[in-house]
């Protein structure tokens, strides 16, 4: 047996002990519900989705705060101002009866966005009950709901929605939405059942139903997440269509001229002959429906910029070399020919 020296005893007390190993940072509570919900939002982060929203935010204010915005009441008649150009007691002019042509527009949009998002929400609701079913099914299930499908893709929208809307003296802004819904559901069913058929087979949902999990969970758990940006698509695509419907039935004269919104104007406008000479009686209108057009078109781009593999790493290279402060340029990069470009010349003896 060894006994240590008193030197060797010295220096091993003068050693340091060894340090503790450093606790582990803890992981902040609630990061996966964020991440969760972060990720479930991705689609609208680029430049595209935020100015669309942001147009469509303040559509939306206007609809909500109207009442306190509008100037006047919609259908409120100034007499001594008939067909008045703009001015500051009519900013945007007046119509025939002296109708103030700005607060027409204001109380117009709530119903437009109204039906459109109704429309969008009970169009979006039938084509993922029936795509979604009929890619997860087969057989004569599947292609029943298919056929079911391209019925109402080559049926005619515009004649289906007169013939609809005309039966009715009154109609509600619920049963035009749910005329347009009708007539507007059969494509995104169609492009989610194509999508659901390509996941059904993969791994995860193999591996779901070899667990024996119900068919259910395997639809709301698996796949629903995986086609939440087509189906966000498919909503704003259903929405602007409504939007167009509308005010396409408004301005043809289907739609009672009581339910105020953007087409009566230009119904109204049409009936009194206000084209060209009373510009301010339908270029607003006209602008409006293009400018919510143009914010639902950009938010659109911006999923679809999301959902396309190619779109989404060229608009990620092109947003991190705008934080270097170098400016993404369109076009071909050329490719230099290293071969060609350090061959040294050949030089002939004499």
């Amino acid at each position: 047996m060894t006994v240590p020296t008193t030197t060797a005893l010295e220096a091993e007390s003068a050693a340091p002990a060894p340090a503790p190993p450093a606790p582990a940072p803890a992981a902040p509570a609630g990061r996966s519900t964020l991440a969760r919900l972060g990720s479930s939002f991705a689609m609208f982060r680029n430049r595209k989705s935020i100015t669309g929203l942001a147009i469509l935010g303040f559509f939306v204010l206007i609809a909500v705060f109207g009442d306190l915005i509008a100037p006047y009441g919609p259908l409120e008649k100034d007499y001594t101002a008939l067909k008045q150009p703009p001015s500051w007691q009519h900013i945007l002019g007046t119509s025939h009866m002296g109708e103030d042509i700005l607060s027409q527009l204001i109380y117009g949009t709530r119903g437009v966005l109204i039906v459109g998002l109704l429309a969008g929400v009970l169009a979006t609701a039938l084509a993922v009950a029936i795509g979604v079913t009929a890619g997860v099914v087969t057989g004569w299930k599947s292609e029943s709901l298919s056929a079911l499908t391209n019925v109402f893709l080559v049926l005619p929208g515009l004649p289906l929605m007169i013939i609809i809307a005309s039966q009715f003296d009154d109609p509600s802004l619920l049963l035009i939405a749910a005329v347009l819904a009708l007539t507007g559901w059969a494509w995104g069913a169609r492009v989610l059942r194509a999508q659901t058929m390509s996941l059904r087979n993969r791994d995860f949902v193999q591996a779901a139903r070899a667990n024996g999990e119900p068919l259910g969970r395997i639809i709301t758990v698996e796949m629903l997440p995986n086609l939440m940006a087509i189906i966000a698509s498919s909503f704003v695509g259903t929405v602007t269509a409504a939007v167009l419907g509308l005010t396409t039935l408004a301005f043809i004269g289907v739609i009672p001229i009581n339910n105020l919104n953007w087409g009566t104007i230009l119904f109204w406008a049409q009936q009194n002959g206000a084209f060209p000479d009373y510009w301010w009686w339908y270029i607003p209108a006209g602008l409006c429906i293009a400018v919510l057009g143009m914010a639902l078109s950009l938010i659109n781009f911006g999923i679809d910029e999301y959902v396309n593999p190619r779109l989404r790493s060229a608009g990620e290279r092109a947003r991190a070399l705008r934080k270097k402060g170098i400016k993404p340029a369109g076009g071909v990069t050329a490719v230099r020919n290293d071969t060609t470009a350090t061959a040294a010349p050949r030089q002939e003896t004499p």
